[in-house]
Formats: structure tokens, C-alpha cells, sequence
């Protein structure tokens, strides 16, 4: 009888599983370490979750930025990285680490491509899902370079249905297959031509944007906003300045180009996450204008 397949919870670094919930052998991918930005913390989100999962938690393979990855430097079950080593994470998924970790039942991932694309990499035994997934990965995360049109078209899907927990999980089991099943290549597509109406929106929206300074411009979503891309609507910000700021009733993001240099995890004090990508809490809006207008 063959193995039984891992549990697969996806999640996000402050939207975790209840360790109770999972099993006695675990692996965590692409989940950064919790920052300050969003109110909550390492301290009181991702440590917590470390410290109930014990010796539970196999392996933990991330490649965020984050402040508190000393912690864990001597720590066998963590690798860690920053983005800047490592655009995605399946690179870091290598065969010979798989087999080393032995037998597991349960794997929390993140729900972009990068997570989905590293956990059906681990249940491929470190094989790369389709040739140039990896790098596939590495230019969905990054938004530097050109994916292939497989990658292309399950970027658009989970974009397109952020929300589809079903079709995400789908998305695995048909990358674990090497991305050859027919049947779950109608549903991507299907969920793929939902971003266009998404596109439309946020192109719509893109034309709000004023400058801040000579580096960046912002933009407020209406409050009686249609639904759309948010990835798609930072993308059309940095065309036109070097850092696009979007405020959507409570929170703001602030995007800037993998290989731009800039650090907004410097520059506004947080301990951790993606150096060029950002989300921060409303109320931090008049200090975020003030330093990008001087920026």
C-alpha cells in the first residue's frame, strides 16, 4: 500500500494552524517569521508556534528576511535565508535534504506560487516539479525576469482566486504530478481569466496615483472599491516612480523593484519580511509620506 500523503495547511506568517491541529512530524515552507509591522510579532506569533510544535516541527526551510534568524543558526531543522540569497524558496528544496528528513505528515506552506511550488517540490523528493520551475519561481517572487507560460499560467490562476484554499491545494497535487494533468489545467485557467476583470480594475485605479517626492507615488483605494489586483495595481505604481505606496482602508504597502537596493524594512524600522515589499498598519501613513517625500 503506498505512502499516505502529507496534510497540507496553508497558511501565512500571521495566519498560522493551530499546532494542536497538526501532526507529530512536521515541515513548514516559504512561512516567514513574523515582523513587527503588523502589530503582532515574532514574540507573539511565530515563536509561540515554534515553541508548542517542539520537536514536532522536522524542518522549516524559509528564505524571508527577518532580524531573529540568529536564534535559530545552530538549529539542524531550520534553513534560513535572505531574500536577496534566494528570489524563491523550492531552490532551497534539495533531494538529499528531503531524504534526510525522513517520513512526514504534515506540511504548512505559504499560498503563492513559491510555497505551493516548494511544497509539491518536497513531496517530489526535491525533483523539480517541470523543468525551469525553480526558476519560474524565482521570477514570480522577485517580479524580475520573464516565467515560462506554465509558470505564467498558475501565477495568473492564484491570483486570479486568492481565496480558493481547493484550487491551491489542486494546484500541488497537479505540480507533485509534474503539471500534466489535463483536468486541473482547465481549472487553472478558469481561475487565470478572473485576474483579467481584477487587471482591469486596478489599471483603472492606477491612474490615482500622485507623486510623493521625486522616488515614489500613492495612491487610496476608494472605499466602494471593486475587487482587483493589488500585485498587479504596486507593478503599475513602480512604471511610473521608483516605489509605489497603495492604502486600502487599513493597511498600506509600499513596493519598490527586487533589484532596486531599497530596504523598506530598514527604513521604517521592522524586524523582518521582504526588504522591498512592505505592508504596515494605516495610522503609520503620515510618517511613511513624510520620509517618502524627502526619499
Amino acid at each position: 500500500m503506498p505512502a499516505k500523503l502529507p496534510t497540507i495547511h496553508l497558511a501565512t506568517p500571521r495566519s498560522l494552524p493551530k499546532p494542536s491541529k497538526l501532526g507529530h512530524r512536521v515541515v513548514v515552507l516559504d512561512i516567514a517569521f513574523a515582523s513587527s509591522a503588523g502589530g503582532q510579532s515574532f514574540e507573539t506569533l511565530t515563536l509561540p508556534f515554534i515553541e508548542a510544535l517542539g520537536e514536532r516541527l522536522v524542518r522549516w526551510i524559509d528564505h524571508h528576511d527577518s532580524v531573529h534568524h540568529a536564534r535559530f543558526a545552530g538549529d539542524p531543522r531550520f534553513l534560513l535565508r535572505r531574500k536577496a540569497e534566494h528570489p524563491a524558496c523550492p531552490e532551497l528544496i534539495v533531494a538529499h535534504d528531503v531524504s534526510a528528513a525522513g517520513v512526514i505528515d504534515t506540511i504548512v506552506c505559504h499560498g503563492d506560487f513559491d510555497g505551493l511550488a516548494s511544497a509539491a517540490k518536497w513531496l517530489r523528493g526535491g525533483l523539480e516539479c517541470y523543468p525551469g520551475c525553480d526558476s519560474d519561481a524565482r521570477a514570480i517572487d522577485s517580479r524580475i525576469g520573464t516565467a515560462s507560460a506554465i509558470g505564467v499560467r498558475i501565477d495568473r490562476a492564484i491570483r486570479g482566486a486568492a481565496k480558493d484554499a481547493a484550487l491551491q491545494r489542486a494546484i500541488i497535487e497537479h505540480l507533485q504530478g509534474g503539471a500534466q494533468d489535463e483536468a486541473i489545467w482547465a481549472r487553472i485557467d478558469a481561475a487565470g481569466a478572473v485576474l483579467i476583470e481584477l487587471e482591469a480594475a486596478s489599471m483603472s485605479y492606477s491612474r490615482l496615483y500622485q507623486p510623493i517626492g521625486l522616488s515614489a507615488v500613492w495612491l487610496e483605494v476608494p472605499p466602494d472599491r471593486r475587487p482587483y489586483d493589488k500585485t498587479g495595481l504596486l507593478l503599475e505604481g513602480q512604471k511610473q516612480a521608483c516605489i509605489a505606496l497603495v492604502v486600502d482602508n487599513e493597511t498600506l504597502t509600499l513596493a519598490a523593484a527586487f533589484d532596486s537596493g531599497i530596504d523598506f524594512l530598514q527604513m521604517f524600522e521592522v524586524s523582518g519580511g521582504m526588504p522591498t515589499v512592505l505592508s504596515l498598519k494605516r495610522e503609520r501613513l503620515p510618517e511613511v509620506l513624510a520620509k517618502l517625500g524627502t526619499f
